[in-house]
């Protein structure tokens, strides 16, 4: 077992804050003279003096629903809370080196030094480090045990090839695409898995548990059982020795500038996806409103948060089909949380919601069972069926109006998964989830005369690897005449979809290596549409170069896209830098390695890794087209969903936006809402929510609900 000697000596430095920057000469880095009648202000001391790079959390339960506003502390240990709305809130200190100090009661315009608690050992600083610290212990198989020699050999599956496609499945191409792991609800196992003869025993029968069960067994079974649950097994052996992470760093710089404000939102047996605030292309519309979620498989409301009156809300949703079947399986094995019971029963299956530029709320809904109706299967006369006939898809579009409190259902022939509006007179909203082709909506023509039928098309993905440069006749997948066109992504299709400035529509692939994708449409969409296509690069041996396997992504105003990839790193895709041919024969995947550009996130790499990256495996990329958080335009920003953080790059420096409280935060996207630019830091922030399918996976535990989360940036830890 490792020894922390070292850790040991770092706590005490950390408790008095000079480890990695001297103290700051007076208001270096802010000074609050008076604090107002709503912001709570003080000084944060321990054994060891002025404790810097903490958080002070201040938490009611005296409004409509649960609020907590978190804050860090400056190099003198000096902290302000700002804005808080009247009630009675206990305030107390957590930081790295330390456990939680005594809860304090104070309300709004008080002045109130904390005092800090060292933490007596390594163990107990520990249990306050974020999941990805804890993930880092994981030994992952040697790269000399691939491929896998399956079930009789090293228990690896023999279609993993190499460890980077293994590491994939572990992160955001697997295990983290659902929760976060390293937790302390996943580096322990709960009582109901004792009694088995070994860790990874048990481990087998704790993937079984819970809706999602079946899908966690799958991705396992698809790596290999027998090695994924030994690896996870000796992992929580290990942990449960004393084995201890180490030590992330505090809050610095631009981080202690960070303000973070929750609200408790939807029910314990919700599982949230996404929330949206403003229109993507205008973040101004819906200043100060309401925002909106989407439950997935779990439940058929949106639910609402009122930021203003911090009150919730549901909007209930229906089905053009009511007859159709719930989503959810049954689960294959009892919960250690919820026992036998189905706590998932949702049709609808909401995956993602977009506002509009009039305040409509647009969502990925289902409202009908899987079949297609006849107007989009062959010898239908629609132009998209008559090019690409669809025989069925499981998700297709909603559209509420919160002006009306109207809910309408937007049948589509193709799926859809996420959803993203272009910047075109049509107000476009284009889809991603549709597999092997892409599909959108004109929502001018929708709106205007209610027949979503004439107004959707699609289209598959065409490759021009003849080079005329415009799209022919195409060979389908297997097929290789050199005179035609190719059709490329007849499994998922797009993941993300991300509509450019200059009217191209880009995605990522998912798999290994993964790859981006950029759609131009032509002037006929559903015949003239042609795909260039951007593989992750690989080196003579089939190895990666640095990252792969893309998540999400999104794109800035210069039209470079930014994605998640599972290998812990953000990555950069330039086609501006391509020196070759972007079509023809040659343009098959691997031609621009040039434009390609990686960024390590912040977090230790799993142990048996000699290459880069980290454990991080964020899912998904959003990027800050209009300086909504106050770094900068363009500014690309991370979901850090191993960090319990929000991670941007700001002029290639990471900026840690951790949430203190609970641990266990993870999201899956987020929305930037300018609600008054002439407010300063105060009128501007991010907004996202907590995404884990397991909720009670929180420090919080069972009775856990999601959170709707604010992030702001203000000047110095001290403004107000």
């Amino acid at each position: 077992m490792k020894t922390h000697a070292s850790l040991v000596v770092l706590l005490g430095c950390l408790a008095l804050a000079a480890c990695s920057e001297p103290p700051a000469a007076p208001g270096a880095d802010g000074s609050a003279s008076t604090a107002s009648s709503s912001a709570l202000r003080g000084k944060v001391t321990s054994i060891a003096g002025p404790e810097a790079g903490v958080w002070v959390i201040a938490e009611t339960r005296d409004l409509p629903t649960r609020f907590a506003r978190s804050v860090v502390t400056n190099d003198a240990g000096e902290y302000l809370i700002p804005d808080l709305p009247a009630a009675q809130y206990d305030v107390w200190v957590r930081g790295y080196g330390l456990v939680d100090s005594a809860k304090v009661q104070a309300e709004p315009g008080a002045t109130l030094d904390l005092a800090a608690t060292v933490a007596p050992d390594a163990a107990s600083a520990a249990e306050y480090y974020p999941a990805g610290y804890w993930m880092s212990l994981l030994q992952v198989p040697d790269a000399t045990q691939f491929p896998g020699t399956g079930a009789t050999g090293n228990g690896i599956h023999p279609n993993i090839k190499q460890q980077a496609d293994f590491v994939r499945l572990i992160g955001s191409g697997g295990c983290i695409v659902c929760h976060q792991i390293g937790n302390k609800a996943t580096r322990t196992l709960p009582a109901l898995f004792n009694g088995y003869d070994s860790s990874a025993a048990a481990w087998a029968r704790r993937i079984q548990s819970g809706q999602a069960g079946a899908f966690m067994t799958r991705t396992l079974t698809s790596m290999g059982l027998e090695a994924t649950t030994r690896m996870f097994g000796d992992w929580t052996d290990r942990i449960a020795a004393g084995e201890l992470p180490p030590m992330p760093q505090r809050p610095t710089g631009k981080e202690r500038n960070v303000v973070i404000t929750q609200w408790d939102w939807a029910d314990p047996t919700a599982y949230l996806h996404d929330v949206v605030s403003t229109d993507r292309r205008n973040p101004t519309v819906n200043g100060y409103g309401k925002l909106y979620g989407s439950l997935e498989e779990s439940h058929d409301y949106l639910p609402v948060l009122d930021p203003v009156t911090h009150s919730i809300d549901r909007v209930p949703l229906t089905m053009l089909d009511p007859e159709a079947p719930p989503v959810p399986t049954p689960q294959l094995a009892e919960s250690p949380y919820f026992g036998t019971e189905n706590i998932w029963d949702s049709k609808a299956n909401v995956h993602n919601p977009m506002f509009d530029q009039d305040g409509r709320l647009w969502i990925t809904a289902r409202v009908r069972d899987r079949e297609n109706p006849a107007w989009c299967q062959q010898g239908s006369t629609h132009p998209s069926a008559v090019a690409y006939p669809l025989e069925g898809n499981g998700r297709q579009l909603g559209l509420y109006d919160p002006a009306s409190g109207e809910y309408k259902h937007v049948d589509t022939c193709f799926g859809t998964h996420h959803l993203m509006f272009a910047e075109d007179a049509d107000n476009t909203l284009w889809t991603s989830g549709g597999g092997q082709v892409i599909g959108w909506l004109n929502t001018r023509q929708y709106l205007a005369t209610g027949d979503y039928q004439a107004a959707q098309g699609w289209t598959p993905f065409i490759l021009d690897t003849n080079g005329n440069g415009q799209r022919d006749a195409f060979n389908k997948p297997g097929e290789t005449d050199a005179s035609k066109d190719t059709q490329i992504l007849p499994g998922f299709g797009f993941y993300a979809v991300n509509p450019a400035p200059d009217g191209s529509v880009w995605g990522s692939i998912l798999g290994f290596p993964g790859a981006v994708a950029r759609l131009v449409p032509g002037s006929d969409p559903a015949t003239t549409a042609l795909t260039e296509y951007y593989e992750l690069p690989l080196g003579p041996d089939g190895t990666p170069v640095e990252g792969f396997s893309p998540r999400g992504m999104d794109i800035d105003r210069e039209g470079v896209a930014w994605v998640a990839l599972a290998s812990g790193h953000l990555a950069s895709f330039d086609r501006r830098k391509c020196t070759g041919p972007l079509s023809g024969p040659q343009a098959t995947g691997q031609h621009c390695p040039e434009g390609w550009s990686f960024f390590t996130e912040p977090l230790p790499q799993y142990q048996n890794l000699s290459t880069s990256g980290s454990v991080e495996s964020s899912y998904f990329t959003w990027v800050d087209q209009f300086d909504a958080l106050g770094l900068g335009a363009n500014t690309p920003v991370n979901t850090g969903n191993q960090s319990g953080a929000l991670l941007a790059l700001d002029d290639g420096e990471w900026v840690r936006m951790i949430v203190p409280y609970p641990l266990g935060f993870y999201t899956k996207w987020m929305d930037g809402r300018i609600d008054d630019a002439a407010a300063g830091w105060k009128g501007r922030g991010i907004w996202a929510t907590y995404s884990s399918r397991a909720p009670f996976h929180m420090e919080t535990g069972k009775g856990a609900t999601s959170i709707v989360y604010h992030f702001q940036v203000r000047p110095d830890p001290l403004a107000e």
